[in-house]
């Protein structure tokens, strides 16, 4: 079963000789258990360490493998066996590696960098070919200002007219593209000062043996950029090919090194004298054992460890100081007691499999602190069924079953594997309600299947053949509405009382007076007001609904007799007694003062929130209609429907030559009803279109209906109730190995 705490942590201390430093990190990096916490150099005589000799050296090596993986754009899907690389083969491989990507790499970046070129010449060369001026009659002159670029032809030629240094002109024009030839030589600028005109670089045309025509010199650039990128093309197949080959190499060498890194660097975190040092961590408490035994096989005697805490739920700190060796306590501490640093201890949550998927939707909000409950067993045991129930169908839910297997199957990250997980449990809710209500794709039959015709089962439980559930679209069926309307209330009480109770205990720590007007105030405030709302005080100004949709045809409401379509399932329910609303309210008074005692006014103005908090569950019902109302509609336009004199609804599925068998209304006839001949497969096509597109319309709405007003009751309702978040994630000093092995 999963905890609502995460895993008990404890502090360990490591205390030891220099000379068995190294084999001991060894030890402790294999054991891969303790969440090393760093030196604050707070005590007297000790010192932080400094990295291993060679640490320096692997980081360049590791900061080198990563820039070639990434140059290649080698991921882990990349990767092929496990393999052993010894220092050797990692120090020779590695080089020879890195010269070949670099060259390639080098090559790709000139050839992209002239062809860049060439397109933007292409580009410049537009103008020219516009309009028609051979290249090499554009320079070369001595006594001639040559000018091309774009503007307004008039304006410019009235500049040239009016300058005192412009003797004579010409101007060829298309357009807004202009070419100036202007005697004597000036600066144009200065020429046509105040007029616009933007002006293009004159091609170069080299050494004059090329082409003189913009379209020729077009061809002969694009000629070349042609060149380029067949070359281009070619060492990018080079690339792809070294990357298929080395792959494997750099994968397991970015692990074998950030293994090294690791061990090497992890003296920064210690406390160190001359000859000693002291490292301290948090490890799983049921684990201390392990790390003892580890090290004495290891090192033996040169190492000492002891448990120095054990962390406390109360508030995260470790007041509960347990020995692992009788007369040891706090002598690994240096300074005579005090820990190395401060801080709560890290999260390990502590949740079965079926559960873990669920811990992804609580790190959404945040991490539980250590002191805090875990609501991933509540996310986990509700959400699923919240959004079962609103969405409800066997169809739809093996859909979403198939739909997490996908994502569990064919993705590597957590993130997409947790949310499969979370997929196929709300499918599994999705396809048991699916079961409840009879619906397969909206349709019904499968109700009378599972539970039978006249006499079944179904009609056993509610008075009617078919389903003992009903969403309660049909006017024959509209109290089975009213009914979910109810339950979509009591729900909200039941999760909002747990909300309040995990705040209770939380708060604890903080003293029995403060867990009381912070959460148990607020809990008799919400249930005393809704047990007296479902109460027969002053029931007249209460809704009918409340008393008649679990109580029994012909039973008395408000002095009116209760029909069959006004009750659901006949339990006999008719509201609580007066007495027992009086008193409900009179504990709902005694929450009320409590919460005004403990918050002051601004209790009493946020006291109408245990009425807001519960009807915003009602969207569960809203959502519930919602969505079988659209699965409703694709099947009416497709099957077509009738509703009977007792306001059941029924599709029409086998009456395509005509509808004379219908015996009710027709709501309306269906595609497939009424067509011949050709025009029948024409509405067969266009039936099955509808169908399906319709349907996974639905479906994904459901993900986005369902699912997140399903979320946004459990974060905004539920965890404001308790939840604050916010704890530090358990890292231990170690590795896990995916692309090397040391056998």
């Amino acid at each position: 079963m999963s905890s609502l705490r995460p895993k008990r942590m404890s502090r360990v201390s490591v205390t030891g000789s220099k000379r068995v430093m190294d084999e001991t990190i060894e030890a402790v990096h294999e054991l891969n258990l303790v969440h090393v916490t760093d030196y604050d150099g707070s005590w007297e005589g000790f010192s932080p360490g400094d990295p291993i000799e060679g640490a320096e050296d692997a980081a360049g090596k590791l900061v080198t493998v990563r820039a070639l993986e990434s140059t290649l754009g080698i991921d882990e899907e990349d990767a092929g066996r496990t393999r052993i690389i010894d220092d050797d083969e990692l120090e020779s491989e590695l080089e020879e590696t890195r010269t070949r990507v670099n060259e390639l790499d080098d090559r790709r970046s000139e050839l992209e960098a002239q062809i860049r070129e060439i397109e933007e010449q292409i580009d410049s060369t537009r103008p020219f070919a516009a309009l028609g001026i051979d290249l090499d009659l554009l320079s070369g002159y001595d006594s001639l200002t040559v000018a091309v670029g774009e503007g307004d032809a008039d304006e410019i030629e009235s500049s040239l007219a009016a300058s005192e240094e412009v003797d004579s002109y010409e101007l060829y024009t298309d357009d807004n593209y202009v070419a100036l030839f202007v005697y004597p030589d000036v600066d144009i600028e200065d020429a046509l000062v105040g007029t616009p005109f933007t002006e293009y670089g004159i091609p170069d045309l080299g050494d004059g043996d090329g082409a003189t025509s913009p379209e020729a010199y077009v061809e002969e650039l694009t000629h070349t950029r042609q060149g380029l990128e067949s070359e281009l093309e070619t060492v990018e197949s080079r690339l792809a090919e070294l990357k298929h080959e080395v792959a494997g190499f750099l994968l397991a060498a970015e692990e074998k090194l950030s293994i090294e890194v690791q061990k090497r660097e992890a003296p920064l975190t210690f406390a160190m004298t001359e000859n000693a040092f002291v490292a301290e961590g948090w490890i799983p408490s049921e684990q201390v054992t392990d790390l003892v035994e580890t090290l004495d096989t290891r090192v033996g005697d040169h190492v000492e460890v002891d448990e120095l805490e054990r962390a406390s739920y109360e508030d995260g700190h470790a007041h509960d100081r347990e020995e692992l060796d009788e007369g040891h306590e706090g002598e690994a501490v240096a300074d005579g007691g005090h820990e190395m640093s401060g801080g709560s201890p890290p999260v390990i949550q502590d949740n079965r499999p079926g559960a873990k998927p669920f811990e992804m939707l609580v790190g959404v909000i945040n991490r539980p602190k250590y002191s805090e409950l875990d609501p991933t067993l509540v996310l986990f045991l509700t959400f699923p069924i919240f959004f079962g129930f609103m969405i409800g169908d066997v169809g739809y839910g093996i859909l979403y079953m198939l739909m997490g297997w996908f994502l569990m199957a064919k993705f590597d990250s957590a993130g997409f594997r947790s949310l499969g997980g979370v997929a196929i449990w709300a499918g599994i809710c999705t396809t048991i309600f699916g079961v409840l209500y009879g619906e397969f794709f909206g349709l019904h039959e499968l109700g009378y299947v599972v539970w039978g015709y006249e006499g079944g089962l179904g009609e056993a439980i509610t008075g009617h053949p078919g389903a003992p559930m009903d969403k309660g679209l049909e006017p024959a069926s509209i109290a089975f509405a009213w009914a979910w309307l109810v339950i979509s209330l009591v729900i909200g009480l039941l999760h909002l009382s747990i909300g309040y109770v995990f705040g209770f205990l939380d708060d604890l720590s903080h003293g029995i007076a403060d867990a009381v007007t912070e959460n148990v105030s607020w809990l008799m405030l919400m249930l005393g007001a809704w047990i007296w709302v479902f109460s027969t005080h002053l029931q007249s100004v209460k809704p009918n609904l409340l008393f008649t949709t679990f109580n029994a045809e012909g039973a008395t409401v408000a002095g009116n007799t209760v029909g069959a379509q006004e009750v659901a399932y006949e339990l006999g329910f008719a509201g609580f007694s007066e007495t027992v609303g009086i008193a409900a309210g009179v504990i709902g008074l005694i929450g009320l003062a409590l919460l005004v005692y403990g918050e002051g006014g601004i209790g009493l103005l946020e006291s109408l929130n245990v009425f807001v908090n519960v009807l915003s569950y009602t969207r569960i019902a809203a959502v519930l209609l919602a969505k079988a109302g659209m699965a409703f509609v694709v099947n009416l336009l497709v099957l077509g429907a009738y509703q009977d004199s007792e306001g059941g609804v029924h599709f029409i599925y086998n009456n395509y030559d005509s509808l004379d068998q219908v015996h009710g209304d027709i709501m309306f006839s269906g595609l497939l009803n009424g067509a011949e001949g050709a025009m029948f497969v024409v509405a067969i096509l266009a039936g099955a279109l509808i169908f399906v597109v319709g349907h996974v319309l639905v479906l994904l709405l459901g993900i986005t209906s369902a699912g997140l007003q399903g979320i946004r009751l459990e974060y905004v309702e539920f965890f404001n109730k308790f939840y604050e978040g916010g704890g530090k994630p358990y890292s231990p000093f170690g590795y896990e190995r995916r692309y090397t092995t040391e056998d």
